[in-house]
């Protein structure tokens, strides 16, 4: 268990303007609460702070709170606000912790080794649950649960039931059947559709050529008959006066 000290000030003042105040001076203000002592305002410090977190992930890390005045307690990080935009802290949530009194946290699963069905089959690692539920003493808190996934080939899955704790530090809260990783066959890509010789479209184009250019023939045709009738008319009523 990595535990780190941490130093703060009681915050007897609250309110917006009081917060801005404590903002503007490079600190943010927090709360401590749980371990039957009610709720404490403090503030820290937001560089020191910071350094203080550099290679931890903050969650499941034990710290020594040490505020100003002697009082000093053992606490879990359990919430951090950031200004969306700064990303300066805005906010922190502190539970402190009995040392002697079991507690669930969520650990981070970490999947370790790379899968057969994926190295040699082509297949795809998938990652279903991201943590695991757990009860155990603050003192046995680690910071992640590795599990090893190199012996996964394409259908094969693993679930919380393959996590190896201490049954004597560990307690596993979560349902043992659910799925932590499998790995999937890969998807097969859809072929583009080949178009055919002769679409239907330009074959009714050329149909409808074909029958314009015939109607224009007949048209023709009838014309030149049309343009006979009447010579031989005319031709009929010339012979009759004579």
């Amino acid at each position: 268990m990595k535990t780190i000290k941490l130093a703060a000030k009681p915050r007897n003042e609250n309110g917006s303007a009081a917060v801005g105040r404590i903002r503007r001076g490079g600190s943010f203000p927090a709360v401590v609460y749980g371990a039957g002592n009610g709720n404490r305002n403090v503030q820290l410090n937001e560089h020191d702070f910071r350094q203080l977190l550099k290679g931890h992930a903050g969650e499941n890390l034990i710290m020594d709170l040490d505020i100003e005045g002697g009082n000093t307690c053992k606490v879990l990080l359990k919430e951090l606000q950031h200004h969306p935009l700064s990303g300066h802290i805005l906010h922190a949530d502190f539970f402190e912790v009995s040392m002697t009194k079991k507690l669930r946290i969520e650990l981070p699963i970490s999947l370790v080794g790379e899968p057969s069905g994926v190295s040699q089959q082509g297949g795809v690692l998938e990652h279903l649950l991201r943590t695991v539920e757990v009860e155990c003493l603050p003192g046995d808190i680690i910071e992640k649960v590795n599990l090893d996934v190199s012996a996964l080939n394409i259908g094969d899955t693993l679930t919380v039931s393959n996590i190896q704790l201490d049954a004597a530090k560990y307690h596993i809260i979560s349902d043992a059947t659910l799925a932590v990783a499998t790995v999937a066959a890969p998807r097969a890509e859809e072929a583009a559709p080949v178009a055919e010789a002769g679409a239907a479209g330009p074959e009714v184009l050329t149909e409808k050529k074909v029958e314009e250019g015939a109607a224009a023939e007949e048209g023709k045709k009838g014309g030149k008959e049309d343009a006979k009738k009447p010579a031989g008319k005319e031709d009929a009523k010339a012979k009759e006066k004579k």
